[in-house]
């Protein structure tokens, strides 16, 4: 498929502008281009000859390959220790919270809930 060339009379390379001039005066048509063609060839030209052969795979293997085994992953269980107690919440709230009570919700407030009852009952 060939392609007509656009050509801009303000190119600032004197052979690209006397070529323009040429083209807009009638001297000279302006050049075809067929991209197809082109990338075809350059599809070719990016495949070396030894790619194709055994040696060319091994070569491409070689440099591909990684540098350093990775080793397989293990299984790592983590069971967290569930006590039913209160207390170990409180503690971890108060870590969390520090000792600023957030919104309304104080120390006083979670032990006076703690006290009317246990969740699940």
């Amino acid at each position: 498929m060939a392609d007509e060339v656009k050509i801009n009379p303000s190119e600032v390379s004197h052979d690209a502008q006397l070529l323009a001039d040429n083209v807009a005066d009638g001297v000279e048509k302006a050049p075809k281009v067929d991209f197809d063609a082109d990338y075809e060839l350059a599809k070719q030209m990016s495949v070396s000859p030894i790619d194709n052969t055994e040696e060319g795979q091994k070569a491409a293997e070689a440099a591909v390959a990684p540098q350093y085994e990775m080793p397989e992953p293990e299984d790592m269980r983590v069971e967290p220790g569930v006590t039913g107690n209160p207390s170990d919440y409180m503690s971890m709230a108060s870590e969390i919270s520090g000792t600023e009570a957030v919104g309304n919700v104080d120390d006083d407030l979670v032990k006076k809930a703690l006290e009317l009852g246990q969740p699940g009952q």
